[in-house]
Protein backbone atom coordinates (compact mmCIF):
# COMPACT_ATOMS: atom_id res chain seq x y z
CA UNK A 1 0.00 0.00 0.00
CA UNK A 2 1.40 3.32 -1.36
CA UNK A 3 1.97 5.97 1.50
CA UNK A 4 1.90 9.89 1.48
CA UNK A 5 5.86 11.67 2.14
CA UNK A 6 5.42 15.03 3.41
CA UNK A 7 8.52 16.16 2.47
CA UNK A 8 10.18 19.93 3.43
CA UNK A 9 12.88 20.97 0.54
CA UNK A 10 15.11 23.09 1.11
CA UNK A 11 17.85 23.62 -1.68
CA UNK A 12 19.82 26.32 0.43
CA UNK A 13 23.24 28.21 -1.65
CA UNK A 14 25.32 27.70 -4.40
CA UNK A 15 25.05 24.37 -5.89
CA UNK A 16 22.24 23.83 -3.34
CA UNK A 17 19.43 23.94 -5.58
CA UNK A 18 20.90 21.87 -8.73
CA UNK A 19 21.91 19.05 -6.62
CA UNK A 20 18.32 18.94 -4.50
CA UNK A 21 17.02 18.59 -8.28
CA UNK A 22 18.18 15.60 -9.12
CA UNK A 23 17.13 13.81 -5.45
CA UNK A 24 14.12 15.24 -6.19
CA UNK A 25 14.31 13.48 -9.62
CA UNK A 26 14.97 10.28 -7.85
CA UNK A 27 13.12 10.54 -5.31
CA UNK A 28 10.07 10.97 -7.65
CA UNK A 29 11.22 7.66 -9.58
CA UNK A 30 11.08 5.52 -6.56
CA UNK A 31 7.56 7.33 -5.51
CA UNK A 32 6.51 6.20 -8.90
CA UNK A 33 7.82 2.77 -8.60
CA UNK A 34 6.54 1.87 -5.47
CA UNK A 35 3.12 3.87 -5.61
CA UNK A 36 3.65 6.22 -3.48
CA UNK A 37 2.66 9.87 -3.23
CA UNK A 38 5.35 12.84 -2.67
CA UNK A 39 3.76 15.83 -1.82
CA UNK A 40 7.42 18.83 -1.36
CA UNK A 41 7.28 22.47 -0.45
CA UNK A 42 10.39 24.45 -0.90
CA UNK A 43 11.36 27.17 1.32
CA UNK A 44 14.84 29.86 1.98
CA UNK A 45 17.47 28.87 4.08
CA UNK A 46 20.83 30.57 4.22
CA UNK A 47 22.66 33.09 2.19
CA UNK A 48 19.82 33.72 0.18
CA UNK A 49 17.39 34.19 2.75
CA UNK A 50 19.57 36.37 4.19
CA UNK A 51 19.31 38.38 0.93
CA UNK A 52 15.54 37.82 0.73
CA UNK A 53 14.04 38.22 4.21
CA UNK A 54 17.06 39.11 5.79
CA UNK A 55 17.07 35.50 8.23
CA UNK A 56 18.96 32.73 7.38
CA UNK A 57 16.06 30.32 9.14
CA UNK A 58 13.04 32.42 8.70
CA UNK A 59 9.65 31.40 11.22
CA UNK A 60 7.58 29.85 7.83
CA UNK A 61 10.90 27.53 6.76
CA UNK A 62 10.95 26.59 10.09
CA UNK A 63 6.93 26.13 10.16
CA UNK A 64 7.15 23.90 7.12
CA UNK A 65 9.76 21.37 8.75
CA UNK A 66 7.52 21.07 11.68
CA UNK A 67 4.39 20.10 8.87
CA UNK A 68 7.02 17.60 6.99
CA UNK A 69 7.82 14.08 7.36
CA UNK A 70 11.48 14.46 6.25
CA UNK A 71 13.67 17.33 5.50
CA UNK A 72 15.86 17.60 2.21
CA UNK A 73 18.84 20.14 2.16
CA UNK A 74 21.15 21.11 0.09
CA UNK A 75 23.92 23.39 1.27
CA UNK A 76 24.18 26.71 2.71
CA UNK A 77 27.54 29.39 2.40
CA UNK A 78 28.25 32.32 0.63
CA UNK A 79 32.10 33.87 0.02
CA UNK A 80 30.93 37.05 1.08
CA UNK A 81 29.81 35.89 4.42
CA UNK A 82 33.28 33.38 4.80
CA UNK A 83 35.50 36.67 4.32
CA UNK A 84 33.45 39.13 6.40
CA UNK A 85 34.51 38.38 10.32
CA UNK A 86 32.59 41.56 11.07
CA UNK A 87 29.15 40.13 9.84
CA UNK A 88 26.01 39.81 12.06
CA UNK A 89 24.11 37.53 10.53
CA UNK A 90 25.37 34.76 8.83
CA UNK A 91 24.22 31.68 6.85
CA UNK A 92 25.66 29.07 9.37
CA UNK A 93 23.71 30.55 11.77
CA UNK A 94 20.44 29.00 10.66
CA UNK A 95 21.68 25.73 10.66
CA UNK A 96 22.76 25.75 14.45
CA UNK A 97 19.03 27.69 14.88
CA UNK A 98 17.68 24.97 12.59
CA UNK A 99 19.27 22.15 14.40
CA UNK A 100 18.32 23.82 17.93
CA UNK A 101 15.05 24.76 16.83
CA UNK A 102 14.24 20.81 15.36
CA UNK A 103 16.10 19.23 18.32
CA UNK A 104 18.42 17.56 15.88
CA UNK A 105 20.81 16.24 18.37
CA UNK A 106 22.41 13.63 16.15
CA UNK A 107 24.19 13.76 12.67
CA UNK A 108 24.78 10.18 11.36
CA UNK A 109 27.71 10.01 8.94
CA UNK A 110 27.82 6.93 7.05
CA UNK A 111 31.41 6.09 6.13
CA UNK A 112 31.86 4.04 2.75
CA UNK A 113 34.27 3.46 0.15
CA UNK A 114 32.87 2.75 -3.48
CA UNK A 115 34.76 -0.53 -4.88
CA UNK A 116 34.76 1.67 -8.76
CA UNK A 117 36.66 4.51 -6.75
CA UNK A 118 39.18 2.91 -4.45
CA UNK A 119 42.31 3.95 -6.48
CA UNK A 120 40.74 7.95 -5.30
CA UNK A 121 41.48 7.59 -1.75
CA UNK A 122 44.58 9.12 -0.82
CA UNK A 123 44.86 5.77 1.71
CA UNK A 124 46.46 2.33 0.15
CA UNK A 125 43.67 0.50 -1.56
CA UNK A 126 44.04 -2.33 1.21
CA UNK A 127 43.54 0.07 3.77
CA UNK A 128 40.69 1.72 2.67
CA UNK A 129 38.53 -1.50 0.64
CA UNK A 130 35.76 -2.73 3.09
CA UNK A 131 35.89 0.53 5.23
CA UNK A 132 32.20 0.90 6.40
CA UNK A 133 31.38 2.47 9.74
CA UNK A 134 28.95 4.92 11.20
CA UNK A 135 29.98 8.40 12.73
CA UNK A 136 27.66 9.68 15.18
CA UNK A 137 27.83 13.17 16.60
CA UNK A 138 26.29 14.95 18.74
CA UNK A 139 24.69 18.08 17.19
CA UNK A 140 23.08 20.59 19.67
CA UNK A 141 25.66 20.80 22.99
CA UNK A 142 29.30 21.12 23.38
CA UNK A 143 31.59 24.29 22.87
CA UNK A 144 29.24 25.13 19.40
CA UNK A 145 26.05 26.71 21.90
CA UNK A 146 28.44 27.11 24.66
CA UNK A 147 28.24 30.88 26.09
CA UNK A 148 30.97 32.90 24.33
CA UNK A 149 32.22 36.52 24.26
CA UNK A 150 34.93 38.46 24.79
CA UNK A 151 36.86 41.07 26.97
CA UNK A 152 36.21 44.62 27.18
CA UNK A 153 39.56 45.19 25.93
CA UNK A 154 38.62 42.50 22.78
CA UNK A 155 41.93 40.93 23.51
CA UNK A 156 40.68 37.51 25.80
CA UNK A 157 38.18 35.30 24.21
CA UNK A 158 36.32 32.42 25.55
CA UNK A 159 34.15 29.72 24.30
CA UNK A 160 32.23 27.31 26.95
CA UNK A 161 32.13 23.68 26.58
CA UNK A 162 29.17 22.24 28.45
CA UNK A 163 27.54 18.78 28.39
CA UNK A 164 24.36 17.81 30.80
CA UNK A 165 24.03 13.64 31.64
CA UNK A 166 20.32 13.57 29.86
CA UNK A 167 22.50 15.16 26.28
CA UNK A 168 25.21 12.71 26.75
CA UNK A 169 23.07 9.78 27.84
CA UNK A 170 20.44 10.06 24.24
CA UNK A 171 23.30 10.10 21.74
CA UNK A 172 25.24 7.42 23.48
CA UNK A 173 21.88 5.58 23.43
CA UNK A 174 21.72 5.86 20.25
CA UNK A 175 25.37 4.75 19.76
CA UNK A 176 24.41 1.76 20.98
CA UNK A 177 21.35 0.81 19.66
CA UNK A 178 22.95 1.22 15.97
CA UNK A 179 26.02 -0.69 17.60
CA UNK A 180 23.39 -3.68 17.72
CA UNK A 181 22.10 -3.37 13.93
CA UNK A 182 25.24 -3.42 12.95
CA UNK A 183 28.77 -5.06 13.92
CA UNK A 184 28.12 -4.93 17.80
CA UNK A 185 30.91 -3.10 18.02
CA UNK A 186 30.94 0.74 19.53
CA UNK A 187 33.64 3.31 19.84
CA UNK A 188 33.17 6.31 22.16
CA UNK A 189 35.49 9.10 21.86
CA UNK A 190 36.45 11.78 24.25
CA UNK A 191 39.49 13.57 25.83
CA UNK A 192 38.94 12.62 29.25
CA UNK A 193 42.30 12.89 30.60
CA UNK A 194 42.27 16.39 30.28
CA UNK A 195 38.38 17.69 29.92
CA UNK A 196 35.90 17.76 32.51
CA UNK A 197 33.14 17.35 30.03
CA UNK A 198 34.87 14.07 28.18
CA UNK A 199 34.71 12.85 32.11
CA UNK A 200 30.93 12.94 32.07
CA UNK A 201 30.64 11.44 28.82
CA UNK A 202 33.20 8.69 29.62
CA UNK A 203 31.28 7.93 32.77
CA UNK A 204 27.70 7.68 31.80
CA UNK A 205 29.43 5.60 28.88
CA UNK A 206 30.47 3.14 31.72
CA UNK A 207 27.25 2.99 33.05
CA UNK A 208 25.26 2.42 30.25
CA UNK A 209 27.86 -0.30 28.78
CA UNK A 210 26.09 -3.15 30.96
CA UNK A 211 22.59 -2.76 29.66
CA UNK A 212 24.45 -3.79 25.99
CA UNK A 213 26.25 -6.84 27.43
CA UNK A 214 26.17 -7.41 23.76
CA UNK A 215 28.15 -4.26 22.27
CA UNK A 216 31.87 -4.46 22.77
CA UNK A 217 32.85 -0.93 24.20
CA UNK A 218 35.61 0.64 23.56
CA UNK A 219 36.94 4.34 24.76
CA UNK A 220 39.42 5.86 22.98
CA UNK A 221 41.05 9.20 23.46
CA UNK A 222 40.31 11.67 20.23
CA UNK A 223 43.86 12.20 18.89
CA UNK A 224 43.98 8.71 19.12
CA UNK A 225 40.84 8.31 16.70
CA UNK A 226 42.18 10.78 14.13
CA UNK A 227 45.11 8.50 13.64
CA UNK A 228 43.66 5.11 14.15
CA UNK A 229 40.93 6.81 10.94
CA UNK A 230 44.06 7.14 8.95
CA UNK A 231 45.93 3.83 9.92
CA UNK A 232 43.26 1.47 10.05
CA UNK A 233 39.99 2.45 9.30
CA UNK A 234 38.26 -0.96 8.84
CA UNK A 235 38.98 -1.29 12.71
CA UNK A 236 35.64 0.96 13.45
CA UNK A 237 32.03 -0.05 13.39
CA UNK A 238 30.30 3.12 14.89
CA UNK A 239 31.64 5.71 16.50
CA UNK A 240 29.94 8.13 18.93
CA UNK A 241 31.39 11.79 20.05
CA UNK A 242 30.53 15.42 21.01
CA UNK A 243 29.88 18.22 19.17
CA UNK A 244 33.36 19.45 17.81
CA UNK A 245 35.58 16.61 17.94
CA UNK A 246 32.66 14.96 15.63
CA UNK A 247 32.64 18.05 13.10
CA UNK A 248 36.70 17.70 12.69
CA UNK A 249 36.35 13.63 13.05
CA UNK A 250 33.70 13.15 10.61
CA UNK A 251 35.42 15.10 8.00
CA UNK A 252 39.00 13.26 8.44
CA UNK A 253 36.89 10.28 7.55
CA UNK A 254 34.98 11.78 4.74
CA UNK A 255 38.01 12.36 2.29
CA UNK A 256 39.85 8.98 2.80
CA UNK A 257 36.80 7.37 0.71
CA UNK A 258 38.12 9.54 -1.84
CA UNK A 259 35.17 12.44 -2.89
CA UNK A 260 33.83 14.22 -0.63
CA UNK A 261 30.63 14.42 -3.18
CA UNK A 262 29.56 10.69 -2.27
CA UNK A 263 28.86 11.55 1.19
CA UNK A 264 25.15 11.87 2.74
CA UNK A 265 24.28 12.28 6.21
CA UNK A 266 20.86 12.02 8.45
CA UNK A 267 20.25 14.50 11.29
CA UNK A 268 18.15 13.34 13.93
CA UNK A 269 16.16 13.90 17.13
CA UNK A 270 13.15 15.33 18.85
CA UNK A 271 10.94 16.60 15.64
CA UNK A 272 11.91 16.74 11.93
CA UNK A 273 14.82 14.47 10.91
CA UNK A 274 17.12 16.48 7.83
CA UNK A 275 18.64 14.54 5.06
CA UNK A 276 21.72 16.41 3.53
CA UNK A 277 24.80 15.89 1.84
CA UNK A 278 28.12 16.36 3.87
CA UNK A 279 29.80 18.85 1.74
CA UNK A 280 29.67 22.70 1.13
CA UNK A 281 27.76 24.90 -1.21
CA UNK A 282 31.01 24.83 -3.48
CA UNK A 283 30.45 28.70 -4.71
CA UNK A 284 33.14 28.57 -7.49
CA UNK A 285 30.67 25.58 -9.26
CA UNK A 286 27.07 27.72 -8.91
CA UNK A 287 24.98 27.33 -12.02
CA UNK A 288 27.58 25.23 -14.23
CA UNK A 289 25.83 21.58 -14.05
CA UNK A 290 28.97 20.43 -12.51
CA UNK A 291 28.50 19.57 -9.14
CA UNK A 292 28.53 15.92 -7.90
CA UNK A 293 24.61 15.04 -6.96
CA UNK A 294 25.31 11.69 -5.53
CA UNK A 295 25.82 12.51 -2.11
CA UNK A 296 22.20 14.21 -2.00
CA UNK A 297 20.98 11.84 -4.14
CA UNK A 298 22.28 9.08 -1.02
CA UNK A 299 20.90 11.08 1.43
CA UNK A 300 17.56 10.63 -0.38
CA UNK A 301 18.17 7.26 0.18
CA UNK A 302 19.02 7.75 4.11
CA UNK A 303 16.10 9.47 4.00
CA UNK A 304 13.59 6.95 2.65
CA UNK A 305 15.46 4.54 5.20
CA UNK A 306 15.32 6.30 8.62
CA UNK A 307 12.72 8.66 8.14
CA UNK A 308 10.14 6.22 6.40
CA UNK A 309 10.94 3.11 7.66
CA UNK A 310 11.03 2.26 3.81
CA UNK A 311 14.40 -0.24 3.08
CA UNK A 312 13.81 -1.53 -0.31
CA UNK A 313 13.07 1.87 -1.53
CA UNK A 314 16.62 3.02 -0.18
CA UNK A 315 18.35 0.08 -1.36
CA UNK A 316 17.35 0.34 -4.93
CA UNK A 317 18.64 4.46 -4.78
CA UNK A 318 22.09 2.59 -3.47
CA UNK A 319 21.61 -0.09 -6.33
CA UNK A 320 21.45 3.18 -8.63
CA UNK A 321 24.21 5.02 -7.71
CA UNK A 322 26.33 1.54 -7.72
CA UNK A 323 25.47 1.22 -11.45
CA UNK A 324 26.18 4.55 -12.45
CA UNK A 325 29.70 4.55 -10.67
CA UNK A 326 30.86 1.30 -12.07
CA UNK A 327 29.45 2.40 -15.93
CA UNK A 328 31.19 5.80 -15.42
CA UNK A 329 28.32 7.26 -15.35
CA UNK A 330 29.16 10.42 -13.29
CA UNK A 331 30.58 14.13 -12.81
CA UNK A 332 33.67 15.68 -13.94
CA UNK A 333 35.07 15.68 -10.01
CA UNK A 334 35.18 11.74 -10.29
CA UNK A 335 35.29 11.18 -13.88
CA UNK A 336 38.72 9.31 -15.80
CA UNK A 337 37.45 10.06 -19.17
CA UNK A 338 34.52 11.41 -20.31
CA UNK A 339 31.90 13.14 -17.75
CA UNK A 340 28.34 14.03 -17.48
CA UNK A 341 26.56 17.14 -15.93
CA UNK A 342 24.70 17.30 -13.02
CA UNK A 343 21.50 17.09 -14.71
CA UNK A 344 22.62 14.26 -16.83
CA UNK A 345 23.29 12.00 -13.71
CA UNK A 346 19.75 12.42 -11.62
CA UNK A 347 18.13 11.84 -15.16
CA UNK A 348 20.76 8.52 -15.75
CA UNK A 349 19.87 7.27 -11.85
CA UNK A 350 15.74 8.24 -12.25
CA UNK A 351 15.45 6.20 -15.16
CA UNK A 352 17.60 3.39 -14.05
CA UNK A 353 15.32 2.89 -11.49
CA UNK A 354 11.77 3.50 -13.50
CA UNK A 355 13.50 0.85 -16.27
CA UNK A 356 14.41 -1.89 -12.94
Amino acid sequence: MGKTLKIAVLPGDGIGPEIIEQALKVTKAVCDKFGHTIQYKTALTGAIAIDEVGDPYPEETHQLCMESDAVLFGAIGHPKFDNDPTAKVRPEQGLLRMRKMLGLYANLRPVETFESLLHKSPLRKDLVEGADFMCIRELTGGIYFGEKGRSEDGNTAFDHCVYTREEVERILKLGFEYAMKRKKRLTIVDKANVLETSRLWRQIGQEMAPKYPEVETEFMFVDNAAMRIIQWPKSFDVMVTENMFGDILTDEASVITGSLGLLPSASIGVHTSVFEPIHGSYPQATGKDIANPIATVLSAAMMFEYAFDMKEEGALIREAVDASLAESYVTEDIAEGKSYKTSEVGTWLADYIAKK
